[in-house]
């Protein structure tokens, strides 16, 4: 999802406002009353004191709520179909894995942790990648010609598969984890609009859907072998073993999902919050605009 850091914005808005109303208040105000009394007419306020009292208030509300409680997402890609699809608005809940401060992310109180199967929010680590001295860290660069290239602050989406301490591991479409493999259950093949760029590449390389039992949860993914086959877990930098305070994430999407396969598990700490409703599906023109059975879906 898009790397511009809304809650950053609003935090420095609302640092900013309630500076100057807070010096206005403490140092101004006395002195612009006297000069009205002596005046006999009220000095108006100057425009950053005005704009900063009325303003504070509303900012900091919506900094509250978007920072606690829940957050609007617009899905990009098409690596959580079927279950998110491209254009779908989604309400995350922040308040599901604890309190976190808004734009630095480090948690405040405790609340929860994820579960296996939940769709969680979280900030992309980066590509695993060696450098020179063989070191393996983190870098925007997915290629790793360059593995220090700084990480972007982007929010992405995926379904949690692994919880620490797990043994996950994926050999092709199959997912194992603990060496019991995950049930799925052949649903057919996947039907949508060739007009859009994300159906006709599943339907074009004759995706199936299948219903995946991921312990209590009963979701639906989309297997296309002849599309893409991703590399298997474990590999040279992904261990089958997941770390403390790490969670291997994956697209409902198999076969066209760059997850934890690829830049290994996400860490406890880039988590953002849960999703758990759509409120709104785009489809554009030509696609009917708005998709009506997606709306007021709660994401399982």
């Amino acid at each position: 999802m898009a790397a511009f850091d809304f809650s950053a914005i609003l935090l420095g808005l609302t640092v900013l406002f309630g500076v100057i109303w807070l010096f206005d208040r403490l140092f101004l105000a006395k002195a612009r009353r006297a000069r009205s009394e002596a005046a006999g007419a009220e000095e108006p306020e100057s425009w950053p004191v005005d704009w900063a009292r009325s303003l504070f208030p509303v900012i900091l509300v919506v900094l509250i709520l978007r920072s606690f409680v829940a957050e609007p997402f617009r899905i990009p890609s098409g690596s959580m179909m079927p279950t998110l699809d491209v254009g779908d608005f989604i309400l995350v809940n922040k308040f599901a894995y604890g309190l976190r401060m808004p734009a630095f992310n480090n948690k405040l109180l405790a609340n929860g942790e994820p579960r296996r199967g939940d769709v969680v929010v979280f900030r992309f680590p980066g590509y695993l990648c060696k450098d020179d001295t063989g070191t393996i860290g983190r870098s925007g660069d997915m290629t790793c010609q360059d593995p220090r290239a700084p990480v972007p602050n982007e929010n992405w989406i995926k379904r949690v598969i692994g919880l620490p301490g797990d043994r996950i591991e994926t050999r092709g479409s199959e997912l194992y984890i603990n060496g019991e493999r995950v049930q799925a259950d052949e649903i057919g093949p996947f039907k949508g609009s060739m007009s859009r760029p994300e159906d006709r590449l599943l339907m074009t390389f004759g995706s199936k859907l299948y219903t995946e039992h991921l312990g209590s949860i009963n979701h639906t993914i989309a297997l296309t072998p002849a599309y893409n086959m991703p590399q298997d877990i474990p590999n040279a930098l992904v261990p089958s073993e997941v770390p403390k305070g790490c969670y291997i994430v994956m697209g409902d999407n198999r076969m066209n999902s760059t997850d934890s396969r690829w830049w290994g598990c996400m860490p406890e700490q880039n988590l953002v919050g849960k999703a758990f409703f759509v409120w709104l599906a785009w489809r554009g023109p030509g696609n009917g605009w708005l998709d009506f059975s997606k709306m007021g879906k709660v994401i399982h």
